[in-house]
């Protein structure tokens, strides 16, 4: 597929990119993942819920920086007091007090969590949840949902080279289905460390399912019956459905949450929080990284919290994604099209019926790319508080074209 001359700057900086990067732009970020030669590769800045690409065209963004941005690039509010220690000095040798501060605020805003620590992104503070609870239970084997993402280490990544084998203990089953999973644990009995899920399965591709009845309550039963550790991935979801933990809204109680993405509204942290039973093992095992201490994701954090706390933004980003949602399903509907929209409507994605494949997603989302809009054609969405009325009308208008588009290209 040739690309689009609306982004010549994005492919000559990936054509120089490939020269001295392996694979230009690797994982998530990669053309690949979207539409190649349809979509901009490199952005240059953002405002609100706005971004711009390298070539200088403008879109409302619906990826948020993969769930990171909750409250809008370029918030002042966080960027004041961060920029403001980064001149006074970032990694200072030993953390700084903001560390014991955004320690004291979780564990008093996260029900059920009586300890924090923090790291860099999401991969670490699951690997992190993983590894405590190996040595915690001194038992080896992690279940996770099959098709879940919880980050790009080797024990649960996408990498499945035979020499990599720290999967060999990690073990998969449908999400949802208590009867394979309780199978699961009759025949690894007494070697079940834990078992690691997100509030609701956001799959690798495609549409994502909300929890069963009872399905969280049964997971605890059965972590309880084996002496095994329930960690819930709060990463993706983080904030988005409960100040508190999503678990608070899915009615489980984990005992780890891994957070991060959103925490800091883009800073670079991620924090893995546990009950009071697991804090000497935690106390005890080695913990570390050269940039985990910085200060200024720290304060971003503890100045992103108390916005959100302030402004109420769950109760705005599901209002919006509700309108999103709605407007997409009838704007769809006069193309002739039925339209799905899974997850949570702060976190949202869309699909089309009988497309397994996504090639109408795919071309949908180019179009709308093409029209100044954002939507990722395989990885769920996410709304901001940012995002208002006015922007997801904008939206709505230019979906109406697509579909429209859509239909021509497919001959339907």
């Amino acid at each position: 597929m040739s690309a689009d001359k609306r982004y010549e700057s994005s492919q000559a900086l990936f054509d120089r990119a490939t020269e001295v990067i392996p694979g230009g732009i690797y994982g998530s970020k990669s053309p690949g993942f979207t539409v190649p030669g349809r979509f901009p590769y490199y952005f240059t800045e953002g405002a609100g819920c706005r971004l711009k690409d390298a070539d200088g065209h403008q879109y409302i963004d619906y990826l948020c920086g993969f769930g990171s941005m909750i409250l809008g690039f370029g918030n002042p509010a966080v960027d004041d007091p961060a920029v403001a220690q980064l001149r006074k000095g970032d990694l200072l040798n030993q953390p700084g007090p903001a560390m014991v501060e955004l320690a004291e605020k979780l564990v008093d805003l996260i029900d059920g969590m009586d300890w924090a620590v923090f790291s860099k992104n999401g991969t670490d503070a699951t690997t992190l949840a993983v590894s405590l609870a190996r040595v915690h239970t001194g038992k080896s084997h992690i279940l996770m949902a099959d098709g879940a993402y919880h980050g790009s280490a080797n024990w649960c990544s996408s990498n499945s080279h035979p020499i990599l084998r720290d999967k060999d203990e990690v073990r998969t089953f449908a999400y949802g289905d208590a009867s394979e999973l309780e199978a699961l644990f009759d025949e690894l009995e007494g070697r079940i460390a834990g078992v690691i899920l997100t509030p609701y399965h956001h799959a690798t591709w495609g549409a994502q399912i909300m929890p069963p009845e009872g399905w969280h309550q049964e997971v605890r039963r059965l972590c309880d019956k084996e002496g095994a550790l329930f960690v819930m991935d709060d990463i993706r979801a983080n904030f988005r459905m409960s100040l508190y933990g999503s678990h608070t809204i899915v009615d489980a109680r984990p005992d780890f949450i891994a957070m991060g993405k959103s925490l800091a509204n883009g800073y670079p942290i991620g924090a893995l929080m546990g009950t009071e039973e697991l804090k000497k093992t935690a106390a005890a095992f080695f913990i570390t990284g050269t940039f985990w201490t910085s200060t200024v994701p720290y304060l971003a954090a503890l100045a992103c919290l108390g916005e959100m706390e302030r402004m109420d933004i769950v109760s705005h980003m599901n209002a919006m994604g509700r309108r999103l949602g709605e407007g997409l399903i009838a704007a769809g509907a006069d193309a002739g099209y039925r339209i799905s929209m899974t997850g949570p409507p702060a976190i949202p994605f869309m699909t089309f019926a009988d497309d397994p494949d996504l090639w109408h997603n795919q071309e949908f989302s180019a179009r709308m790319a093409a029209k100044g809009v954002y939507m990722h054609p395989h990885h769920n969405w996410f709304l901001s508080y940012a995002h208002k009325e006015p922007d997801v009308d904008e939206t709505l208008e230019k979906a109406a074209e697509a579909f429209m588009e859509v239909k021509t290209v497919f001959g339907e």
